[in-house]
């Protein structure tokens, strides 16, 4: 007869402790700070660009042009490691762009209507209104082609800036913020995708929502195995990089795909549990026995409760954050400084479109939401407040850079380089310096009312 569990103290409801440990849990709680992704970023940014300036220069510079890939028999896979780079581990980085948006959209705070609208007009806005002030400043240029590479905004380096204002700004901007530059990357990778690419071969992409197809559908079977879905992952992406449009859009497709819903919900685990913790105290475990089969239930149903949406999303989150966005900045951010002249059209287009035409989009895009009464403000959020946090979203390093390697001819990426850099220091400053503007003047406001209440 089942008996119920005694009392235990709580070092025992803890998991035990090993060495390691005193290693791992700092890190975790590290890996927690998201700003600390967007400062390592910015360590790697300083260092591309040292380096590329140096005496180290030719050596460094080459290495991303090393040939890289597999030969197997007559089959062979070979690219550059710029390639590789660029378009096979930003696939995994917009795959979990594409996680953290379904995440938003079905768990958090944008599955209300009326609130996600707010920073999906704000990043229309956002991609809408420096693409023009690009096309308008580049008109009759050949570069005028790049107006992708001032659409997007930079996730890492906006949470990065924002952390340095800690509590002076209230969360509602960090949400929306954050959930306008997922709906900004989201749209930039269809750019990409459409907008980039070279000429369409329709069998490859036919067979690429083939196997996105037979991904549905062994997913609605039940198929709950990730080495079978890695693999079909990995058949999409080769699919879509035949097809003639960016193969990255498959880490944006498998990401929306992902199932956000547990298997395993609370009241079936709580009925796993108790079953497993019904049974008495002793070495019982082992062997082919009924009560090892319910542990292995329980083990099961504990990982099962939670979708495989956060799961995936947990486990891959400090990979893009700590080694794929360094590793492209590494890559990519190298730029000769000497030389340059910043007066080029192309570095002063996308400097106006970024510093001025961003934050204008976005703004006026969202008040007009607001105003039509699509969209409301998020609680807590006030106009000066996302006016100012507005000037963040200029920050388009990543994305712009990744769209200029695409969209311009090695001659001129470093100017475009230059440029990207350039707009995204100048409107950190303005956004950061605003924000603490707004922030102090809100609290001296506070102040004031609080003494006259008083009085």
């Amino acid at each position: 007869m089942p008996t119920d569990p005694l009392p235990v103290s709580n070092e025992k409801i803890n998991l035990p402790t090993e060495a390691i440990h005193k290693v791992t849990v700092p890190l975790a709680r590290f890996l927690k700070i998201e700003a600390a992704a967007g400062a390592l970023l910015l360590v790697t940014t300083v260092l591309a660009v040292a380096v590329a300036n140096s005496a180290w220069a030719e050596p460094f510079l080459s290495i991303w042009s090393s040939p890289a890939g597999a030969q197997i028999g007559a089959f062979g896979f070979h690219r550059s490691l710029l390639h590789w780079i660029n378009d096979g581990l930003m696939t995994l980085f917009f795959f979990v762009v594409a996680l953290e948006l379904k995440r938003e959209i079905v768990l958090g705070e944008l599955r209300h209507i009326r609130l996600a609208l707010l920073p999906l007009a704000g990043a229309i806005g956002g991609m809408f209104f420096p693409a023009l002030v690009f096309l308008v400043l580049m008109r009759g240029r050949a570069e005028a082609h790049g107006w992708g590479v001032v659409m997007a905004t930079d996730t890492a380096f906006v949470i990065g800036c924002l952390a340095l204002l800690g509590s002076r700004i209230p969360s509602s901007l960090r949400i929306f913020l954050l959930s306008l530059a997922i709906f900004d990357d989201v749209g930039a990778i269809l750019v990409v995708a459409f907008g980039y690419g070279g000429s369409l071969s329709f069998t490859a992409l036919c067979l690429s929502f083939l196997v996105l197809a037979i991904i549905t559908i062994i997913s609605r079977l039940g198929v709950r195995s990730v080495p079978v879905y890695f693999l079909l992952g990995l058949v999409t992406w080769l699919c879509f990089d035949s097809s003639g449009i960016h193969p990255t859009i498959a880490g944006v497709l498998l990401g929306l795909m992902t199932p956000a819903r547990s298997w395993v919900n609370d009241e079936r685990l709580r009925a796993i549990l108790n079953q497993v913790l019904s049974y008495p105290r002793g070495e019982h475990w082992s062997g082919d026995t009924v009560d090892r089969k319910d542990l292995g239930k329980a083990g099961a149903a504990a990982r099962e409760s939670l979708s495989p949406l956060e799961r995936i999303e947990m486990r891959l989150h400090p990979w893009v954050g700590f080694a794929i966005m360094p590793i492209f900045a590494l890559a990519n951010a190298g730029v000769r400084l000497p030389g340059a002249d910043f007066g080029q059209p192309l570095i002063l287009a996308i400097g106006a479109g970024l510093v001025l035409g961003k934050p204008l989009g976005v703004f006026l895009m969202s008040w007009l939401a607001v105003r039509l009464g699509l969209a409301t403000l998020f609680p807590g959020l006030t106009w000066p407040v996302l006016a100012a946090g507005c000037f963040l979203t200029g920050i388009g390093f990543t994305m712009s850079i990744f769209i200029a390697g695409l969209a311009f001819p090695a001659s001129i990426q470093a100017d475009a380089k230059i440029g990207i850099l350039m707009a995204s220091v100048i409107s950190a400053t303005l956004g950061v310096t605003a924000l603490w503007l707004t922030s102090r003047n809100g609290r001296l406001g506070q102040h004031r009312s609080e003494s006259l209440t008083r009085l």
